[in-house]
């Protein structure tokens, strides 16, 4: 038996389908498996169990992060509940993140948006002229990244960050969001010209950045240098594989079942297939310059696969970075090597872009 902290997944995975019995209570160290079963039945569905132990190639603060217990089940939570938990998260990420990354963070609006500016401290005159875009994560009703996903990369780039601060869901569902961004955008396409303007986002704010792109496109404004796509999907009418998987947490914490739409609140009445909501279904053609990052335990892993995809279907010039072992929006975490390497990687693929 491997040294290091076991997984056991349990899987029942159909063709177009996840059926999800779940134990009320959580799973104990006496119920959990402890081999390997593979079983496919007649109609395709996998009930697979796993044994995974952490790889070796991850840094000791990932393998601490991810051997913590979490149980698969837990009570529910309330969405006032959770916007006091992901506030106080993104509270102490701004700490975290401006010990390491020192930045000056101004509150502000933008023709009525509610944002934050973060600048480098000390500013880079040779990219004054430059601004990048942040759509925070936090699915789509609340705000988990607006700090984590700006401060250092607006550090790393030397670049000013405009995080908008866009309405949620579900009191706002979509367009309110991308109509916020791109209210914003319009605003900065005032001082800045778009080749010197990128966007960018991490789950939540990946699938927006995608939308908004799309929808710009639609509206015939000048697109962007360049698009970060971090952790996300194009499709709200298809489950990607890994949904089936992974939770937010990897291989611990709770799993719902693929059946169930991703987000409805968000797109309420919409049609899923809609391309500005979906992109993978927009003409693609003509997209700028775009980086998908994810990693091996990211729910959001096929997601973002399939949409990267569809950009070099459509010619587009794209690159997806996956990192061994790491779950959904891993970068948020200040303390882990492999996030300061992704920061590195989204911000100096943003400043290449935006320089040209």
């Amino acid at each position: 038996m491997s040294s290091f902290i076991c997984y056991a997944v349990t899987l029942a995975v159909f063709p177009s389908a996840l059926l999800a019995v779940q134990s009320p209570q959580p799973t104990t160290a006496d119920q959990a498996p402890t081999h390997d079963t593979s079983f496919i039945d007649s109609q395709g569905t996998a009930h697979v169990t796993r044994v995974v132990p952490l790889p070796a190639t991850i840094s000791a603060q990932a393998q601490q992060m991810l051997g913590a217990p979490v149980p698969d089940q837990a009570p529910s939570e309330s969405l006032a509940e959770r916007r006091a938990r992901t506030d106080a998260s993104t509270a102490a990420a701004r700490v975290a993140w401006s010990r390491i990354c020192p930045v000056t963070i101004v509150e502000d609006k933008i023709a009525g948006i509610p944002v934050h500016i973060i600048a480098p401290n000390p500013g880079v005159e040779a990219n004054r002229d430059k601004v990048l875009i942040n759509l925070h994560g936090g699915g789509f009703n609340s705000d988990s990244g607006s700090y984590s996903e700006s401060i250092p990369i607006a550090s790393y780039s030397g670049v000013k960050v405009v995080s908008v601060l866009y309405r949620l869901a579900p009191e706002n569902p979509f367009p309110a969001g991308i109509d916020d961004a791109i209210t914003v955008y319009k605003e900065l396409l005032k001082t800045y010209r778009p080749e010197h303007i990128a966007l960018y986002g991490t789950s939540a704010g990946a699938i927006m950045t995608g939308e908004v792109a799309v929808k710009l496109k639609k509206l015939g404004l000048p697109l962007p240098a360049a698009l970060g796509i971090f952790s996300a999907l194009g499709d709200f009418a298809r489950a990607g594989d890994t949904s089936s998987i992974f939770s937010t947490r990897g291989f611990s914490a709770h799993l719902d079942p693929a059946t169930d739409p991703h987000d409805p609140y968000y797109f309420g009445s919409t049609d899923p297939k809609d391309p500005v909501l979906s992109p993978i279904y927009a003409d693609l053609h003509g997209m700028p310059p775009t980086l998908f990052v994810s990693g091996t335990r990211d729910m959001l892993l096929s997601g973002t696969s399939n949409l990267e995809r569809a950009f070099l279907r459509a010619g587009d010039e794209a690159n997806l970075v996956v990192f061994d072992a790491m779950p959904h929006a891993f970068w948020y975490n200040a303390s882990l090597p492999e996030s300061i390497e992704a920061s590195h990687i989204m911000a100096d693929f943003l400043l290449k872009h935006v320089s040209r």
